[in-house]
């Protein structure tokens, strides 16, 4: 008789026991301040050169591919995941990690023993695991995208500043040749003055696009309120978990908000960037659940100062789903723009600099070779090096005191706000409805130019049928809701009951 799993064990508890305990966790979840917490992220405890406790929040997918490059150099001492079924293999290859279903219950009974904390859930839940873990005083990586929302991004930014700790983003390519070329070219002005950037990525490879599905029993192998986590209670069904994810708004952010991560982070570095001042997006069928099969935006970033100068106002252009930028005067003919997953064209005045995903492979359009200083590090742990060691540099910065520091290449001082660019990008495309040009305050994350009186009403399910040859157009569609509740919404989510991020550091 198959067992119902009301009595499953869940690390050394009934099944009800663990639903109990949860819940109390739930309602009154408290963090023991980094000051009271051992670990390498709090000072005197362990030597620098000790073995670094690790604990992997997410581990069924990319969070085993996280810790398995990282795993001569750390005690994997403790797994959490919402999928057993799915982490099951993982669970196997590190068999003296305790096991979780709940990363709160984990840090209370495992808080002295864990010194890092790698985050690979789905995109809605990084930031409430990272913040927490962060005021532990524990040093984290989080997977791209580094958080869901802006405020996310901005509140994993400061807390890393209040608290010190190592911090990595899951973007490879920050740690790679590429992007170390691409931002000595620009920055020693070998393509001149830029003005535009065309980026795009061959993804969504997964399903987006869809109507929101029946719901189905949940598995017992899988804790579907665990999932859900901070958003809103919603049916199980399979296609959203796991790796689906990304295709549903209350969980991932699209093609945009997973690939921009690894492809726009050259242009962003190398033109220090900041806070655009403009966003405007558009898309196929724009969804209340799902995102759209394919996306255009465009951010406007200004003039501003830079460390090599003043730079003039850039517009950046992305595309996906099937959508590349026209290829320009000079292409190669018959040369792919896609490499590796997407492509970039960042256009000077005096040439064309190209990269693939990842920063990957940089070459001019004129055939040019430059020859410029190397002033980047170059990551090299070992023998390995480049984007291969973006993850043991992480362990390595986790090991230094935080006086003394070698920041990794995508620490949150920098992935955060980059972050908060990616993420513009997924707001023009949801906003798009408000059928004009967004402008934005970055200082104060809000959209000035939203009226109070302006609503919109976005697609619930779109109905499209042919009966007898003849084709049925039904959408249902939301009430009309407010645009600047909705904006604000989607800036700083409202999370469940239970559910509460730490507070932004003053």
């Amino acid at each position: 008789m198959k067992d119902s799993g009301k009595n499953r064990k869940v690390s050394g508890l009934s099944r009800r026991d663990f639903l109990s305990k949860a819940a109390a966790l739930s309602a009154g979840f408290t963090i023991v301040p980094s000051r009271v917490v051992s670990g390498m992220g709090n000072k005197n405890k362990k030597m620098p050169s000790d073995t670094l406790n690790v604990a992997g929040v997410g581990i069924g997918g990319r969070g085993a591919g996280v810790l398995r490059p990282m795993a001569s150099q750390i005690n994997v001492v403790a797994l959490c995941d919402v999928d057993w079924k799915y982490s099951q293999p993982v669970f196997e290859e590190y068999p003296d990690a305790k096991k979780y279903w709940d990363w709160r219950k984990m840090f209370d009974e495992m808080g002295d023993d864990i010194d890092a904390v790698v985050v690979a859930t789905s995109d809605h839940t990084h930031a409430i695991v990272a913040s927490h873990a962060m005021i532990m005083g524990k040093h984290v990586y989080v997977e791209k995208p580094l958080t869901h929302t802006v405020y996310e991004s901005r509140l994993l930014t400061n807390l890393a500043a209040e608290y010190k700790v190592a911090t990595q983003m899951g973007d490879q390519g920050a740690s790679g040749e590429g992007i170390n070329l691409v931002t000595e070219w620009i920055q020693n002005g070998v393509i001149g003055d830029v003005t535009k950037i065309e980026a795009f990525t061959d993804r969504p490879i997964w399903p987006q696009g869809l109507n929101p599905p029946e719901g189905q029993p949940v598995p017992e192998t899988i804790d579907w309120d665990l999932f859900i986590g901070p958003a809103q209670m919603r049916p199980y069904n399979d296609i959203y978990t796991p790796w689906n994810f990304r295709g549903w708004w209350d969980f991932g952010t699209g093609a945009l908000g997973d690939m921009a991560c690894h492809i726009l982070h050259a242009p962003f570095k190398s033109l220090e960037l900041g806070y655009p001042i403009k966003a405007q997006g558009s898309s196929t069928l724009l969804l209340r659940d799902s995102a759209p099969n394919a996306q255009r935006v465009r951010l406007t970033y200004p003039e501003r100062n830079s460390s090599f100068g003043r730079l003039p106002e850039v517009e950046v252009h992305w595309y996906d789903g099937g959508l590349q930028p026209l290829k320009p005067e000079g292409w190669p003919e018959g040369r792919d723009m896609n490499h590796r997953g997407g492509g970039v064209l960042i256009h000077g005045t005096d040439d064309i600099l190209v990269h693939g995903c990842y920063g990957s492979d940089p070459w001019l359009l004129s055939g040019k070779e430059p020859n410029v200083p190397k002033t980047e590090r170059r990551v090299k742990i070992g023998e390995v090096e480049g984007e291969e060691a973006h993850y043991l540099d992480w362990v390595r910065s986790c090991k230094e005191s935080p006086d003394s520091r070698t920041e990794t290449k995508s620490s949150f001082d920098k992935s955060g706000p980059f972050n908060e660019m990616v993420l513009m990008g997924v707001l023009a495309v949801r906003l798009q409805n408000l059928n004009k040009e967004l402008e934005w305050d970055g200082e104060e994350m809000k959209f000035t130019n939203i009226n109070p009186n302006e609503y919109i009403q976005i697609v619930i399910e779109d109905g499209f049928s042919i009966e007898d040859g003849h084709p049925t157009f039904m959408q249902e569609r939301t009430d009309p809701i407010n645009a600047i509740q909705f904006s604000n919404g989607l800036i700083k989510k409202r999370y469940r009951d239970g559910w509460s991020l730490p507070d932004m550091p003053a």
